[in-house]
């Protein structure tokens, strides 16, 4: 579905992010992953030992990487068409526990590295008139609320950020935002019993929503079958809180 596309990703060294990269190569795109694990984006190429994967280091809080990354990959790969936005952190916490340094380290990730991304990406391919897609990766928390507010409010910006850069970038780029609930990646260790039990309660289908399964949504909303899609989110939470 993705034949000759380049497609950047962020937070690609674990997770959903990893799920996604890989996907994207099976689907016959050529993948940029970004984050800021050196060694764990050493590994993965190691482990998918594809000449359709390149790696990159930064850190998504600072723009100056960011514009960098942009330059670099600009030059390798001039046909850039897709970015997926998932570099993200969750600390499980109420937001009385949270420090100063803590709610900047959200933010700066969940918030300023989508911001950040976006506004090049957006730029590069505007300059240029061409076409590309843009994926953000929400939350059900950003919909519904989150025990962790400062996480939930970082979530919440993501489906904005997904409709005002779809007007922005319209007619070239389609931006839309996938939402899941609870992922089995490391990061659900983070989320409250309580809460898992609460989310387990208001699903309506009662399966686990894998990696692979966001995975899937977003090369769907890449490749020309999600063409008719744009500042859109997709609820992938097994029905959760229809009722």
């Amino acid at each position: 579905m993705l034949k000759e596309k380049a497609i950047i990703v962020t937070g690609a060294a674990s997770g959903i992010g990893l799920e996604i990269a890989r996907q994207c190569i099976q689907e016959n795109a050529h993948v940029i992953a970004c984050d800021r694990n050196r060694e764990k984006l050493a590994e993965i190429k190691q482990s998918i030992n594809s000449d359709a994967l390149d790696v990159y280091t930064l850190d998504v809080t600072r723009y100056e990487e960011v514009a960098s990354f942009f330059a670099w990959a600009s030059e390798r790969h001039p046909a850039i068409n897709g970015l997926v936005n998932n570099a993200g952190i969750y600390l499980g916490k109420s937001i009385l526990d949270y420090d100063v340094d803590e709610i900047d380290q959200v933010i700066n990730v969940n918030i300023k590295g989508f911001i950040y991304f976006s506004r090049l990406f957006g730029r590069m391919l505007l300059d240029q008139k061409r076409a590309g897609v843009i994926v953000n990766l929400s939350s059900v928390s950003g919909l519904e609320g989150s025990s962790d507010a400062v996480y939930g409010l970082s979530k919440a910006a993501a489906v904005g950020l997904t409709k005002s850069c779809a007007m922005n970038f319209a007619p070239y780029i389609r931006v839309n935002c996938v939402a899941p609930t609870l992922v089995d990646t490391s990061m659900m260790d983070k989320v409250p019993v309580w809460r898992k039990n609460e989310y387990r309660e208001h699903e309506l289908i009662k399966s686990p929503v894998l990696p692979v399964d966001v995975a899937n949504t977003v090369v769907f909303l890449l490749s020309e079958k999600g063409r008719n899609y744009t500042g859109a989110t997709f609820d992938l939470n097994n029905g959760c809180y229809l009722r």
